[in-house]
């Protein structure tokens, strides 16, 4: 095999720096490429070299195979490694490396291509006899709805291509199946090119239980266990773990030993993970292989010792595992993902500037930004991992949760506080997980509003954090000092539609403590003061209290006891024309509008859709709140729109 010296990383983020930091370790340069909204990311700013490969969207830049082999030939590059999502499982991607004279730091084409097709997967898994949920994985697309029938119901109908949940629906009545065949296979064809269907016997609850597996040019193909990744929202997963509490040794065994199988009779090379269901009763079937490194790698590395691109990387090289079976699992690993999405709006993704990006020590975070880092609209959600490793899984749960509530990522709203909740859970805490997991606990899980006393003690950081920031490098007056001395100072924030006033004075006791009133309740604050953005004041009783706060572009951000509030403070004076019209919409995230539905003087019911929104790979229709006669409309198709930007107006007829 060719000597690999330097390589370039075909993806961006938070995977191409975890890949780079491994290449460095082995004392191997790399390059990254970029596209125009990445020039200043982390990952490019760690690269010993970066070229850029073209505009936001990723299909004219990081899915341009064209442009990724010239990076390699201008950089003098001699291998490509590429990461996961993109084109990490495009055979044509791995064949054209190969034809360039690089090395391909993944699966041959050919058995890229191969596995690429759930339904070509199914068909090798059967033959290697391995478990497959029963259904139809043929040839026959016409006469789907008799196959339904012979299978039974409930069914899954799913595309052949692609992932990510795309191309899929539960169906339980036969009077369901014509609709649901015509929206995967549209949904299919649309972000895959390719509307070939199976069916399954749907699963009701099952776990999702994949095994990684490693395959060298020698012909050695091994297993490294399990990972549990159960915790999914929308078919995407959230939490994952290794091992997992529903395999006993006989099941793990047989587990492996089938991913092994399989992956034998590909003759698999590189790093893979052949995903199952497990049902209620235990039995386990084959779902499909990713020919990739998975997302969630970081739990099996941190069980086994192993680290995964490293090992890529050696069986690239041509060399032998030098193992014929996985490291005992030592520990439990959970791993997080840490999204730009706000559960609390139907996880619609978010986007803004991260001020600070701070994650405590105890774990590990592999993330793709930093301090200053822009979230747009372009790329996926997923911030990075947060992960946790300790001798018990109680003890994991525990720590990554209280990592999570610590974890200081103000700028934009994510779903930080949703994991926190969920790993602290009973359910969870017991091992009690399935796929379904999300939806059954959701009234459980959601965020309960802050409380009287949270809203009190953010209030107060935001307000001595105004003063402290007023008092450097020198304060202009005496803090809270008035003209008119029997007023207090007076600041009013909005927590979306909830208003907290604080009014502050002088405590009159000569040493800067200071009286606060909240609601016309006095709280008097004894001491107080900040090193950075941690902030902390002793209020009645000696009762010490610590936030982080920050503040930027209108908003103060609080971080305290594991709640992230963003006031905004309220002008003095109202400004003239700041209050939307009646019937106004506006988009509730930044996006492209990509429909527009309605037309000026339609007649619309309450929810019916009038603009649909997409950023990060998702759609968001926004729909009449009422019914009415739409009065305008203020965007078309291919506008790029700021969050809160109107959008229309629908006032009643």
């Amino acid at each position: 095999m060719p000597p690999i010296m330097k390589v370039l990383v075909a993806n961006r983020g938070e995977i191409a720096l975890r890949v780079m930091r491994t290449c460095r370790a082995m004392g191997l340069a790399t390059v990254a490429v970029y596209a125009d909204p990445d020039a200043d990311a982390p990952f490019v700013r760690f690269a010993d070299e970066a070229l850029r490969v073209g505009p936001a969207p990723a299909r004219e830049s990081y899915l341009v195979i064209a442009a990724i082999l010239d990076a390699a030939r201008r950089t003098g590059a001699d291998a490509v490694h590429p990461g996961y999502g993109f084109l990490s499982e495009n055979a044509h991607f791995a064949e054209a490396v190969a034809e360039a004279g690089l090395t391909f730091i993944g699966p041959p084409a050919a058995v890229i291509a191969k596995l690429g097709s759930k339904i070509g997967a199914k068909r090798i898994a059967d033959a290697a006899g391995v478990p497959t949920v029963p259904g139809y994985h043929g040839d026959d697309q016409v006469g789907l709805a008799s196959h339904a029938a012979a299978i039974g119901y409930p069914i899954l109908v799913k595309a052949s291509a692609g992932g990510g949940g795309k191309g899929m629906r539960v169906v339980r009545k036969p009077d369901e199946l014509a609709d649901a065949i015509e929206r995967a296979r549209g949904e299919a064809e649309s972000a895959f090119g390719d509307g070939t269907l199976l069916l399954e016997r749907y699963v009701e609850r099952p776990r999702h239980i994949e095994i990684q597996i490693l395959g060298d040019t020698h012909g050695n193909v091994v297993h490294l266990w399990e990972r549990e990744c159960s915790i999914q929202r929308r078919h995407q997963k959230v939490i994952e773990e290794a091992p997992s509490v529903a395999l006993d040794d006989t099941r793990r065994a047989a587990m492996g030993a089938a991913a092994v199988a399989l992956g034998r009779a590909v003759g698999y090379v590189g790093a893979g993970t052949v995903e199952f269901i497990v049902d209620p009763a235990g039995a386990f079937y084959f779902l499909e292989v990713n020919t990739r490194l998975q997302v969630e790698h970081p739990v099996t590395e941190l069980t086994t010792g192993l680290d995964l691109v490293r090992e890529q990387i050696r069986i690239a090289r041509g060399e032998a595992l030098g193992y014929a079976a996985a490291p005992p699992q030592r520990g439990w690993a959970i791993e997080a993902r840490l999204c730009a999405e706000d559960p609390e709006r139907e996880d619609l993704p978010t986007t803004g500037t991260l001020l600070t990006v701070d994650v405590p020590a105890t774990v590990r975070a592999d993330l793709g930004v930093a301090a200053g880092s822009v979230v747009g609209i372009h790329y996926d959600s997923m911030l990075g991992k947060i992960i946790a490793h300790t001798p018990t899984r109680t003890e994991a749960a525990l720590l990554l949760a209280r990592a999570l509530q610590e974890t200081w990522v103000p700028g934009l709203v994510t779903n930080r506080e949703l994991l926190a909740r969920v790993l602290a859970h009973p359910a969870f805490i017991a091992g009690e997980l399935d796929t379904h997991f999300l939806a059954h606990h959701a009234g459980e899980l959601g965020a309960r509003p802050p409380g009287l006393d949270r809203l009190r003690v953010a209030a107060i950081a935001a307000t001595l954090h105004g003063i402290l920031a007023r008092a450097h490098p020198a304060p202009l007056a005496p803090t809270a000092w008035r003209n008119v001395a029997f007023a207090d100072q007076r600041v009013t924030y909005k927590l979306g539609e909830t208003e907290i006033q604080i009014g502050y004075r002088d405590a009159g006791t000569g040493d800067g403590a200071l009286v606060l009133a909240i609601g016309g309740k006095p709280t008097p604050v004894a001491r107080y003061g900040r090193e950075g953005d941690r902030l902390w004041f002793v209020e009645h009783g000696g009762h010490l209290r610590r936030a982080r706060v920050t503040s930027a572009a209108g908003k103060t951000w609080v971080l305290s006891e594991g709640l992230l509030l963003a006031l905004v403070e309220e002008p003095r004076f109202a400004e003239a024309g700041a209050a939307l019209a009646a019937g106004a919409l506006v988009a509730p995230m930044p996006g492209k509008v990509v429909k527009v539905l309605a037309s000026v003087g339609q007649e619309v019911a309450a929810g019916s859709p009038l603009v649909v929104l997409e950023a990060m790979k998702m759609e968001h229709t926004v729909r009449a709140t009422e019914a009415g006669i739409v009065r305008a409309v203020h965007v078309v198709v291919g506008d790029q729109v700021d969050g809160d930007r109107l959008l229309a107006v629908v006032t009643a007829a």
